[in-house]
């Protein structure tokens, strides 16, 4: 796949709509030309097809998401807060890009055959978020897990399933009213037990 101008990036949310709202077998290249503004032809110059459009939009929030979440743990607080804020970022970004949720949820079977979303969701949010764990035994916010690679996956998971719950329901997904549930359970599970922190 070629760089794709910002220009035809920003118009090609509108795909991300065909994509939640028909799935990809139920979509053409000419349905994303005709709803983007972007001629079938500039898109066969940018994208093999569709399913690499639909990968591009998965990546384009993903990379929203490993920029929300490097700031959230770049943060001087404790381990857990940061981890507060990593699951909060989650789901400001998904708040923010419904219409592409959406389409994962239509298309997750074939979003999860895709081994550039699958590397970029480790780049985005396990390995940071696993290293952010580790730091967490280590200042006395966390308690140790067997195995943090795979409690990274776990919390990705939780809060994406729960955010995709509100949208695939037709519900807003406001990120101030779902966190402090996600955030409960995981950190009353997470935290060593006689944290105050």
């Amino acid at each position: 796949m070629r760089h794709v101008p910002a220009q035809i990036a920003a118009r090609l949310t509108a795909a991300a709509e065909l994509f939640a709202d028909r799935g990809l077998e139920d979509t053409k290249v000419e349905d994303v030309a005709t709803a983007t503004g972007v001629p079938k032809a500039t898109l066969y110059y940018y994208f093999a097809g569709k399913e690499q459009i639909l990968a591009f939009l998965l990546q384009e929030t993903l990379q929203q998401m490993a920029d929300e979440v490097a700031i959230a743990i770049e943060s001087s607080d404790s381990a857990a807060v940061r981890l507060a804020e990593v699951v909060r970022a989650q789901l400001r970004v998904m708040a923010d890009q419904p219409a592409v949720c959406r389409a994962l949820i239509e298309n997750l079977g074939r979003a999860g055959r895709m081994p550039e979303i699958a590397n970029s969701v480790t780049e985005a949010y396990y390995s940071p978020v696993q290293q952010l764990l580790d730091e967490g035994v280590r200042d006395g916010s966390l308690r140790a897990t067997k195995d943090p690679a795979t409690t990274a996956m776990v919390l990705f998971g939780a809060v994406t399933m729960s955010a995709l719950a509100y949208l695939a329901t037709g519900r807003s997904l406001s990120p101030e009213d779902l966190s402090p549930s996600i955030l409960s359970v995981v950190l009353d599970g997470l935290r060593p037990a006689d944290s105050a922190n």
